[in-house]
């Protein structure tokens, strides 16, 4: 070799290298640590997670290998050696000084050996019978493996002395090898010299150069995890396993004393790939694995330990078509290990890898005759017998060789022993003789005999013994040497006798005659080939049934012994069937007893769990949030004026959701739609609800979806009101365009989605919207989406600004809660990976490169469950051949079921996304669980999409039990129903497809996803699957904890000794958050040993921190404490803790201790137990309860309640957890800049990196803006094709993350759909009796009879009016008082308590009618042309038209304006020439037509353009009507946007802040013009002026349906009559009362207001003279001198009646109509607000603040004088009348109007106007007396007649100070009342805001 490369250094590792050494060498025991340079020189070849095994020293050697058997297999190449210096000696076996170097003749001379160096032998090709004695520095030289030799060479002559040869090609002139070859140390340096212990010189055991030992190409060696004799498990998918090494536990471990040259764990991985034969066969699932892998790889490759070419020299056998004997060869998982703890603290000594798998026929071990193999051994013995080659030489094998094993394990361990003494005679030592072979052979044998029934040997343990027994032998030379190395065994000072090869076959058979034929021994006379047939021939007859072990040994005197051992038992399943047969009888053990517990409980009666419950439906704050926000979309898309949404013509709501073709998705959207009740809500279905009818509701998006959703289609076109929604769950699943499809097109379900939702039906009906809901909505944000940005609705964030803004129950831990839980500062993180399994993966991926990573990650996962079942269940010694993360899974998962008394327990999802591979997985499994008699204990579900969930009978009937359901043929078939079903859920399918799992999920094992083409969406929808909610107070505990710890960290430190143990097993699992953090996520490498781990998993280990002193006797050891809880607390265990604290704590502390952090001193312990309350448990617990009690209530709380209480723990391929855990500059994880979806591509390469502070909506953007679709992408061709944009108007989005709600979300979104289109056809009308009836004349006469249609004139001229108010809305009114009513006090008890005067009025929902008066947010076919939506008329075409009129009262002139649309100028009389407006025309009074309202109607509004009910259309039933809206000046314009088809009557800007009193002063008054210039206009036409029609129409504008009363007088008497109510159209009604006869005799006709409680007696008598609101006719002919008082706020409608009743005119009230109100909460009289001039800042102001005294420094009030008065007056007129409260025998006399003075002060009203009708006053004494603005009319002998109570109040009302007096002198009230000047007041206006004036005095 050349010597370029010797000493090189790789600087690259150097600090990294540096600082591990000077760590390794702090810690470790060792005699000699590892030197830093032999780290630096060589790779780490020993570690197979390292991903430099293909190093370059390695290739190097490879390539050296080569070369050397090259030479030897063809001619050689001639090499001419350097011709020696003259005079030099050139004689053969002597130095060129002439120095003799053979072995023979220096073996007892002493030879000075430098330190570092060491004596070995080289081979001469001229001296084939001798070795020359060289000293070579051991650095150059390989170890034990044949790995870490330095390249190049150091050596020095031992004859001459010369020293520093730095070549060996120098070095082999100057030893005179005259070599014809280039000179190699790897083929000369052959053998290490030893001293014998007399003390010669010697031959040792071989040089372990790489590849020398055996010629067929061993792969590369490396560490492993343990260290044993390898059983073999029956072979895999390919009849055959492979052997690779797996990687350490603990690879940072030291790798154990330098004394023994074993270096290297090994764990066979091919259990990894095996699954159960059956009968020698694979199982019908295996061969279904083969064949969906055959793309993969082929079938004999699987499972097989292969090489890329055939071995280096071929031999009998191999040919290229066929795999080598060497390479079928397989040493399978061993699966047993050792009961017992490791006394090196988890240093794992190793096993040289390059002797693990040996070819029989390789020349090294084959000799002598061949043994062949039976043909069907493996048949018989269900079992590969693996041979362990001992010493000598070993036959060849032939025949069947693929069912047996030969390992070279055992041989090296013996070669190794050899060498022993050469770490001691590198000092100075060279008197110690190596351990013999005979003693060898007899250790192992009395080793193996030894050998529990449950044990297996152990390399390790082997060679302690021989290490153990030759320091015994050499006791007094090695003490010497001592430095202090820790004892492994204890020392016996004892002399052994040694034994001969004659002695030991007996000796060995005597050993063996004590085990019961367990270890047997077979002596051959001349070969180990006889007894190797022999064995077979035993093996073959069935003689070995109860033998593990057979020794062969071949001894004779003339020679070396040979020998081997033969392992015959120790396949895995016959493990599996050996622990069946022996636990058959006893299947009521510890594991299985608790399997009964439930039933027995629960049929007894006694204590069962009853925690369990399945959450029902019910909404969350968050999902009723989300529902509003996609109520609020659709509204806004039907309020945009594109009319792309006509929501006021849909009547109902109908659905369909579509989903992916998983069966489990598509039960639990049923299962959903089922418990929600929507279609019972909507009107959909009946009350008897059939899963049948379900079913039409949801669709799979699957072949038969095309049928389901063609009926869907049908009903949209057939049904145009109902409002059609189409749910698409799961909307990133199939994007897949049906134009570009990759898949032929027979396939129907390739681009279903695309040929469905996105077909022209969907695309152009106007009443199907598209909901897309999603947890990943990247794909559907592209350049060439079909959802507007506007139309995204995301999911709200819990917090703003430190807020919680919804309050819930439960908190949300999704994605980046589990990232956040991997923060420094946290809890044990959520997100973990195994260490183990990925190192033992890498390995396996560079053994097959042909072999698919998938099938590698998922047997080694498959194997790794299997013997952690097996462990768990008993066989502890399984545990090494799996994870401690597995460990922790398997434990945690066969113990929950028996820590509840029901039965209850945890969920496991395993995820295997190839269907094929879940299959086995399931397979194997299942057969695991039932050799291991837990078939009772934990379900196995295989989850396909596909397909349905099956599991056992005997888990149904605990699902029934527990959920208490009766159903005989009950299945679950969701996972949510296996709530609390201890299991593992082998979730199957290339991606989860939306389902939900349950609470009880405890552990997502997602180690075996894909991790090697990452996008974003598959990557965080497999991390959905663990989304989870838990509940909310907990992390309130875990804050406080954090503040806690970061706080005060100097007095947290300085408590250590009084720190608490705590124990783990139940609050530590409650609170995630309070769990101690490890030194890392996984827990290979983590501070955790195999002594912890060992403890963790034994089989029935007890309570780790009980006090030493109740250790002992505590009766609970057998309580199962889960490895987690034992992972979590090891650090804890290894505190030091006050023995008697403890003990205190533990029998005196409730289980609230529990909740402590270990960080938390004796402070806020003692805080913590006072408060014993806070445990969950105090309630069953006392304080002084002994700590077993304790643990009792702790162990046996049901597991799957303390799952639910905390999120699932994850664990993740190593490269994903990475991925999710590492962040960019920004912070932002690095998993959100992977690319979103595969089928869609970044724009440009050139983007903005995202940020992390990018809300939902901004990632939708920046998606939208940097990602276009791929041509098969469904979105790729919406293009942008001449059109504005390219979004569908009637499709949303709804985004949030998985698990989340959304499905409760898009229900509750339907409901609250439903009930607005619902709401829009439903109004809240009032529904208050009538008030005021027990004051109405009871009398027994009526005037007409129940069925008289119109009022006879005559008749109705004889009754009475009605003075008494009745209408509710004036419940808080004065009482108004006539000589027929006899009042008492007790007569208004009933009324409202003024504090009352404020609640709501009582209203009721009632559905809209087709008769309905509607607002702007109606929109209907019908109404277009109506509102002015028709294109005959452009919108807003409208003209402006003064109209004046002059009105003596007001002194000026009055200028109206009217804006007429043009559609509605026909109702106008225009002057020719310029247009002016002249009139409004008038029908005559005899005119009779059905399609036409003769009575213009008048309807005065303010503050409601939206909300007020000015579209008649529907009311009118089409009848052709004038309607005018009366508006202030100043919202005429936002009026005319909302009403642009409507005529609006515009008031002068004074009467801006006016009230409703000028409107309906106004409306009269034109009115009454208005009939003049009709009259004048059609006098010319011949037409008499009384012919002119009067009436005019006066409505509010919340007036919303009328209703008629039918009465049938069928009955026999007269009196007898039955009626019913309907709503009829306001066409009817008006059209029914202008036909009524002699109707211009009346002055006002109205109706009742509704009411649900209207009764007979108020039908009985169809028409009322009474006061009328509301909705009226006026008569404007009649009331010519009647006016509306202008100034009026409220009660103006009251006032006017008895205007109208005093001056002699006819007021009739039809009973037989009514009108209904709507209850609008805005505009109104609620428009009017009092607030101060002064400030503009908000202020309550009372309404005694209404009024001041005159001239005082008051705050003024912004608000008009006479709405201040009428305030004033409803509240504190008790002020000016006292001794008018609750007096209503004498009440106020009120002249010429009506005001409230409130509900306790009653008034009687009477008129100063000459013939006037007014009551009888005779007999009547008032109270008080209120004058109010008096007119001439008023005077002073009027007010003579009327007879006042002594002290009686007068209050006179003026518009100034002046009028004031003058009333008082011009009345002569000074006669008869009594004035002071404080008695003046004034409203508290300004000056300039004209206020009133007061003045008060009393009755003299």
């Amino acid at each position: 070799m050349g010597n370029s490369y010797a000493g090189q250094l790789k600087t690259t590792r150097f600090e990294e290298v540096l600082h591990n050494s000077i760590e390794a060498s702090l810690r470790s025991n060792n005699l000699v640590p590892r030197p830093i340079f032999s780290q630096l020189y060589l790779e780490a070849e020993q570690q197979l997670s390292s991903l430099e095994a293909g190093s370059r020293a390695d290739n190097e050697e490879e390539e050296e290998e080569e070369e050397e058997e090259g030479s030897e297999s063809s001619s050689p190449v001639s090499y001419q050696m350097k011709p020696p210096p003259e005079g030099c000696c050139t004689t053969d076996g002597f130095c060129q000084a002439g120095k003799d170097l053979r072995l023979v003749s220096i073996s007892n001379e002493h030879i000075e050996v430098p330190s570092g160096f060491l004596l070995v032998g080289a081979k001469s090709p001229n001296l084939p019978d001798h070795l020359l004695v060289c000293a070579v520095d051991k650095r150059f030289l390989p170890d034990d493996n044949g790995r870490n030799a330095l390249l190049g060479f150091s050596g020095n002559c031992v004859g001459c002395g010369k020293k520093g040869f730095c070549y060996f090609t120098e070095f082999s002139n100057h030893i005179n090898l005259k070599l014809t070859t280039q000179p190699k140390k790897q083929k000369h340096l052959k053998y290490y010299l030893v001293r014998n212990a007399q003390g010669a010189l010697t031959k040792g055991s071989v040089i372990c150069w790489k590849g020398a030992e055996f010629r067929g190409r061993q792969p590369s060696s490396s560490t492993c995890s343990s260290t044993l004799f390898q059983l073999p498990e029956s072979s895999g998918l390919s009849g055959s396993t492979s052997s690779e090494p797996l990687p350490a536990a603990n690879p940072s471990a030291p790798a154990g004393t330098q004394q023994t040259a074993a270096a290297i764990d090994h764990i066979p991985s091919t259990a990894a790939f095996s699954s159960a034969v059956y009968n020698g066969k694979e199982s019908p699932k295996q061969q279904l694995v083969k064949n969906n892998l055959s793309a993969l790889t082929r079938p004999s490759v699987l499972g097989t330990l292969t090489n890329s070419g055939p071995p280096k020299k071929r031999h009998k056998g191999w040919s290229p078509e066929s795999p080598s004997s060497t390479e079928t060869w397989n040493l399978q998982l061993n699966p047993q290990a050792p009961n017992r703890i490791k006394n090196d603290g988890g240093s794992l000594s190793s096993l040289p890898h390059s002797a693990l798998v040996g070819p029989a026929s390789s020349p090294m071990v084959g000799s002598g005759e061949p043994v062949s193999v039976p043909d069907n051994l493996l048949t018989i013995c269900k079992a590969k017998p693996v041979i362990f080659k001992g010493h000598g030489n070993f036959p060849y094998l032939c025949g069947n060789i693929n069912d047996v094993i030969v390992s070279p394990l055992l041989y090296t361990c013996y070669r190794n022993s050899q060498s022993l003494s050469r770490a001691y005679e590198q000092y100075g030592a060279s008197t110690m003789q190596p351990i013999s072979e005979e003693m060898q052979l007899l250790l192992t044998v009395y080793y193996l005999v030894q050998l529990a029934s449950d044990q297996v040997p152990l390399i390790e343990d082997l060679e302690q013994i021989f290490m153990r027994s030759w320091r015994e032998s050499h006791l007094s030379e090695i003490r010497q040497y001592q430095q202090a190395v820790p004892q492994t065994f204890p020392l016996v000072p004892s002399q052994m006798a040694a034994v001969t090869s004659a002695q030991l076959p007996w000796l060995a058979g005597l050993a063996a005659s004590s085990c019961n034929d367990s270890v047997h021994i077979i002596e051959c006379s001349y070969s180990l080939a006889e007894g190797l047939s022999e064995m077979f021939k035993l093996l073959i007859e069935g003689k070995l049934i109860k033998t593990n072990y057979v020794v062969i040994i071949c001894a004779s005197r003339n020679r070396a012994i040979d020998s081997c051992i033969v392992i015959t038992e120790g396949d895995i399943d016959l493990l599996l069937e050996k622990f069946y047969q022996e636990n058959q009888g006893h299947i009521s053990s510890s594991l299985s007893a608790s399997v009964n517990k439930p039933t027995a409980l629960n049929g007894t009666g006694t204590a069962a769990c009853t925690s369990y419950e399945i959450e029902r439906h019910q909404i969350r704050p968050f999902q009723l949030a989300v529902a509003q926000k996609l109520l609020s979309h659709i509204c806004s898309i039907a309020d945009s004026s594109t009319q792309n949404l006509d929501l006021g013509s849909f009547e109902k709501i109908d659905f369909l959701i579509c989903v992916p073709p998983s069966e489990v998705t598509y039960q639990q959207t049923l299962f959903h739609l089922w418990h929600s009740g929507i279609l019972l809500e909507l009107g959909l279905e009946k009350e008897h609800l059939t899963k049948q009818r379900v079913e039409q509701y949801v669709m799979k998006l699957d072949a038969e979806a095309q049928i389901k959703f063609k009926v869907f289609l049908q009903n949209s076109m057939q049904n145009p009101h109902t409002l059609f929604v189409l749910i698409h769950d799961h909307a990133h699943w199939d994007l897949m365009s049906a134009m570009h499809s990759l898949y032929p097109q027979t396939e129907v379900s390739t681009g279903l989605v695309d040929r469905l939702l996105n077909c022209r039906e969907v695309k152009e009906a106007p009443n199907i919207v598209t909901l897309h809901v999603t947890s990943f909505p990247y794909a559907l944000q592209t350049q060439h989406t079909h959802i507007s940005p506007y139309n995204e609705i995301h999911w709200p964030s819990s917090y703003s600004n430190g807020v919680d803004l919804y309050h819930e129950n439960k908190k949300y831990f999704g994605l980046s809660e589990f990232i956040e839980s991997t923060l420094s500062g946290h809890s044990i993180p959520l997100l973990r990976y195994d260490s183990s399994f990925e190192s033992m993966v890498t390995a396996l991926g560079k053994r097959f490169p042909r072999l698919h990573s998938a099938v590698i990650r998922t047997f080694v996962l498959i194997q790794h469950y299997s013997a952690a079942m097996m462990a768990v269940c008993g066989l502890s010694q399984m545990k090494n051949y799996t994870s401690v993360e597995t460990l922790e899974i398997t434990q945690n998962l066969i113990n929950s079921s028996r820590q509840c008394p029901s039965g209850h327990g945890l969920m496991v999802v395993l995820r295997i996304p190839c269907t094929p591979l879940a299959a086995v997985a399931y397979e194997r499994l299942y057969n695991v669980r039932e050799r291991l008699a837990l078939e009772d204990n934990f379900e196995i579900i295989l989850g396909n999409p596909n397909s349905g969930i099956t599991i056992g009978k005997h888990f149904v009937e605990q699902l029934k039990i527990w959920q208490k359901i009766e159903d005989v043929d009950w299945r679950p078939q969701t996972y949510l129903e296996l709530e609390g079903l201890p299991c593992i859920l082998i979730f199957s399918g290339m991606d989860p497809q939306g389902e939900s799992l349950p609470r009880s999920l405890r552990y997502c094992d997602l180690r075996l996803i894909n991790s090697s083409s990452l996008v974003r969406t598959n990557l965080e929808q497999e991390l959905g699957l663990a989304a989870y909610f838990v509940s909310s107070e907990i992390h309130t505990e875990k804050a406080v904890v954090n503040d806690a710890l970061e706080s005060d960290p100097e007095k947290l430190s300085s408590t250590d000794d009084e720190e608490i143990a705590t124990e783990g097993s139940t609050s530590e699992k409650r609170s995630p958050m309070k769990r101690e953090r490890s030194c890392s996520h996984d827990s290979a490498s983590s501070s955790l040993s195999s002594k912890a781990s060992i403890t963790a998993f034994c089989s029935e280990p007890s309570p780790p921190l009980i006090a030493a002193a109740d250790t002992a006797k505590s009766p609970h050891q057998a309580l199962s404490n889960s490895a987690e809880e034992t992972t979590n607390n090891y650090e804890r265990q290894k505190q030091k803790i006050d023995k008697g604290a403890q003990t205190t704590i533990s029998k005196h502390l409730p289980v609230v201790t529990e909740q402590l952090d270990i960080k938390q001193n004796i402070k806020s312990a003692q805080i913590s137990i006072t408060s014993s309350s806070s445990s969950p448990f105090s309630s069953s617990s006392s304080s002084s309860a002994p700590a077993h009690n304790s643990f009792i209530l702790q162990t046996s709380q049901c597991s799957m309640t303390k799952a639910s209480k905390q999120p699932p723990i994850v664990f993740l391929p190593k490269l994903v957890y990475d991925i999710i855990t590492s962040t960019d500059s920004s912070g932002l994880p690095k998993s959100s800049s992977l690319l979103p979806y595969h089928s869609v591509m970044w724009a440009s390469s050139f983007r903005p990196l995202m940020s992390k502070m990018m809300t939902c909506t901004e990632q939708s953007l920046y998606y939208r803006q940097w990602t276009v679709p791929k041509p098969i992408h469904m979105d790729y061709n919406n293009r942008n094709e001449g059109r504005m944009d390219t979004f569908h108007p009637r499709r949303l989005l709804l985004s949030g993350p998985p698990q989340i709600g959304k499905t409760g979300a898009y229900l509750q979104f339907l409901s609250i759909l439903s009930r607005m289109l619902i709401r829009l056809t439903e109004v809240d009308v009032y529904d208050e009796e009538e008030i005021n009836i027990n004051i109405k004349e009871e009398s027994d006469q009526y005037y007409h009879q129940p069925g008289d249609m119109w009022p006879d004139l005559e008749t109705f001229k004889k009754m009475p009016f009605d003075y008494t108010i009745h209408d509710p809305k004036y419940e808080d009114a004065s009482l108004i008082c006539s000589k027929l009513q006899t009042i008492n006090s007790e007569d208004r008890s009933m009324s409202r308590r003024q504090e009352d005067m404020y609640a709501r009025r009582q209203t009721t929902r009632m559905r809209l009618s087709k008769y309905a008066a509607y607002n702007t947010y109606h929109h209907c076919e019908q109404c277009h042309q109506y509102m002015g939506f028709n294109p005959r008329y452009q919108l807003y075409e409208s003209t402006l038209h003064a109209f004046a009129f002059s009105y003596s009262m007001l002194g000026e002139e009055i200028q109206l304006h009217f804006i007429i649309p043009k559609s509605k100028e026909h109702h106008f009389v225009f002057s020719q020439p310029g247009r002016q407006l002249e009139s409004m025309r008038l029908p005559l009074v005899t005119d009779k037509s059905e399609d036409y309202i003769k009575s213009p109607t008048f309807t005065p509004t303010t503050g409601r353009h939206e909300h007020g009910l000015f579209n008649l259309y529907h009311a009118m039933d089409g009848a052709s009507h004038l309607h005018v809206l009366v508006v202030k000046e100043y919202e005429m314009a936002i009026y005319k946007k909302y009403w642009p088809n409507h005529i609006m009557l515009v008031l002068p800007s004074i009467f801006n802040s006016a009230g409703v009193g000028a409107a309906h002063f106004l409306i009269k008054e034109l009115s009454y013009h208005n009939l003049e210039l009709e009259r004048n206009r059609q006098e010319e036409l011949g037409i008499k002026p009384q012919d002119i029609w009067p009436f005019i129409v006066i409505s509010d504008d919340s007036c919303v349906m009328w209703n008629a009363v039918e009465v049938d007088c069928s009955g026999d008497r007269k009196s007898d009559y039955t009626w019913t109510e309907r709503n009829v159209s306001l066409k009817q009604i008006l059209q029914h009362i202008e036909a009524t006869p002699n109707v211009t005799h009346y002055a006002l006709i109205g109706m009742r207001k509704w009411s649900s409680k209207t009764n007979s007696a108020e039908i009985k008598e169809p028409l009322s003279c009474c006061h009328v609101h509301d909705f009226i006719m006026l008569n404007v002919d009649l009331t010519q001198n009647v006016q509306y008082n202008q100034n009026r706020f409220t009660c103006d409608d009251v006032d006017f009646n008895l205007r109208v009743h005093s001056a002699g005119l006819l007021i009739c009230r039809f009973n037989h109509f009514s009108v209904m109100k709507k209850q609008i909460a805005v505009g109104g009289q609620r428009s009017f607000h009092i607030k101060s001039k002064v400030s503009d800042t908000p202020v309550s102001i009372s309404p005694a603040q209404y009024i001041c005294a005159p001239d005082n420094k008051h705050t003024f009030l912004a608000a008009p004088a006479q709405l201040l008065l009428e305030k004033y007056l409803q509240y504190h007129s008790h002020r000016f009348f006292p001794l008018s409260l609750k007096n209503y025998s004498h009440p106020v006399l009120s002249v010429d109007c009506y005001l409230n003075l409130g509900p306790q002060i009653a008034v009687c009203y009477v008129s100063s106007r000459p013939h006037s009708l007014n009551i009888s006053s005779s007999g009547l004494t008032f109270s008080g007396l209120l004058l109010y603005l008096c007119d001439s009319f008023v005077v002073a002998s009027f007010l003579k007649k009327f007879n006042f109570l002594k002290g009686a109040t007068l209050c006179v009302i003026c518009q100034d100070r002046n009028s004031l007096r003058q009333t008082v002198v011009r009345l002569e009230l000074e006669d008869e009342w009594q004035f002071r000047l404080r008695d003046e007041f004034q409203t508290a206006n300004a000056k300039e805001d004209r206020p009133l004036f007061f003045l008060t005095g009393r009755h003299i």
